[in-house]
């Protein structure tokens, strides 16, 4: 349904429920499922004096008030939900004398009764305030002990139910909203490296060709050859300049492992993963460093999404003229091999020479290594011997190895 075809006092406010699922990706209607358990509006008179025409009109006048105030309830801003359902609430006391079926109406009144930015103690009061008040109106329109009980049980039950879902969810917001705040602070605090790093690299760079060309232009008429010389030196700093450019554009557009180990923490924390790493290497290349930021990256995301696991390790090693990676969890393991995301990681560590390997025992969690081969591999091996050289480029890094039948 457009939302522009509703009229003005019914479009959803930016912080309602409704907007809040729609951002989500849900249905306008989606909140309007929880409107079935109004049904019982329709079957007490079953368990009281039955259908009669005075249980007709106050449906017909009472019912589309409820709806409404529910709907209400879930377009209005959150900071003034509270109110429609208070007047849920409201409308059950008024009908209470003459209007059994009205007792529907409490319960979701009470259910929905979520003020803002209120601590749980206080919400329980009101519901205790409210739950008091409906017992004793009913107790003075004649309604039996156990009906008004049991009614208020519910009522309290279910509210607490809710309002401890509603307080999680909040939470998981807010986490949301933190997790956006770090990684909003992280893109500040990088385009201020690159700020400085940019300042550094050109502002001597461009003062150094600036004064050449200052040389060049004074000596042009006294001594051609000397002018020549400053030209020529000014488009060799230059095309040093460019270079060393097109060297830091390369590394800024490079992923880095390191913040995404970051951001792999900060999504499996917030599902309940605890993630080990060991240290990583001192440098890698920057192709292979982007490739397996990403394949961690995909990886990762199958364990927040897929391996119901309670602990993930990263262990990322660099010697021998090989770069290891591996990503273990403890989840219920079985994936299928081509599926997950795993047939596009093949294929980019694949491009990069090297080869994946899979472990996936159902129940056993789920065990990848990727190999990749260094560049100049044999140069490195070669300098290996000498000492303060290879090997302090690329340390070993001691960790974790799996036990059994997944240890390579």
């Amino acid at each position: 349904m457009n939302l522009k075809l509703l009229p003005a006092w019914l479009s959803p406010a930016p912080d309602s429920s409704i907007a809040a699922n729609l951002r989500q990706g849900k249905s306008l209607w989606f909140e309007a499922i929880h409107l079935v358990w109004s049904v019982w509006v329709f079957i007490t008179p079953l368990f009281t004096h039955g259908y009669d025409w005075q249980w007709a009109l106050f449906t017909l006048g009472s019912y589309p008030l409820f709806v409404l105030l529910y709907a209400m309830s879930h377009l209005a801003s959150r900071r003034v939900a509270y109110r429609y359902a208070l007047g849920m609430v409201l409308l059950s006391f008024v009908l209470m004398p003459w209007y059994p079926s009205g007792i529907s109406y409490f319960i979701y009144g009470c259910i929905m009764l979520h003020v803002p930015n209120s601590r749980f103690l206080r919400h329980l009061g009101r519901l205790l305030l409210l739950n008091a008040a409906y017992v004793l109106l009913g107790w003075l329109a004649g309604y039996p002990w156990q009906t008004l009980f049991s009614v208020s049980g519910m009522a309290l039950t279910i509210s607490f139910v809710t309002s401890v879902e509603f307080m999680e969810k909040r939470r998981d917001a807010e986490l949301l909203l933190s997790q956006d705040e770090v990684r909003r602070l992280a893109a500040t605090a990088e385009r201020e490296r690159i700020g400085r790093d940019l300042h550094d690299l050109l502002g001597h760079t461009l003062s150094l060709i600036t004064l050449k060309l200052e040389l060049s232009r004074k000596l042009f008429d006294r001594d051609h050859e000397a002018a020549r010389r400053e030209l020529e030196e000014a488009e060799r700093v230059a095309r040093h300049a460019l270079a060393e450019v097109r060297s830091a554009v390369t590394g800024i557009r490079a992923t880095d492992i390191a913040a995404e180990l970051a951001s792999a923490r900060l999504l499996l924390e917030s599902s309940a993963v605890q993630l080990e790493c060991t240290r990583l290497p001192s440098s890698l290349p920057a192709e292979i460093e982007r490739s397996l930021a990403l394949v961690l990256r995909e990886a990762v995301t199958n364990i927040a999404r897929h391996a119901q696991a309670t602990r993930a390790q990263v262990a990322l090693t660099a010697e021998g003229g090989v770069v290891r990676l591996r990503i273990d969890d403890n989840g219920r393991g079985g994936i299928d091999a081509h599926g997950n995301g795993l047939s596009g990681m093949r294929e980019r560590v694949h491009g990069l020479g090297g080869t994946l390997r899979i472990e996936s025992p159902r129940r056993q969690g789920t065990h990848l290594c990727i190999e990749v081969p260094l560049p100049a591999a044999n140069g490195m091996r070669e300098q290996a011997s000498e000492p303060g050289k290879a090997g302090q480029e690329f340390a070993p890094v001691g960790g974790w190895q799996p036990h059994g039948q997944h240890a390579t």
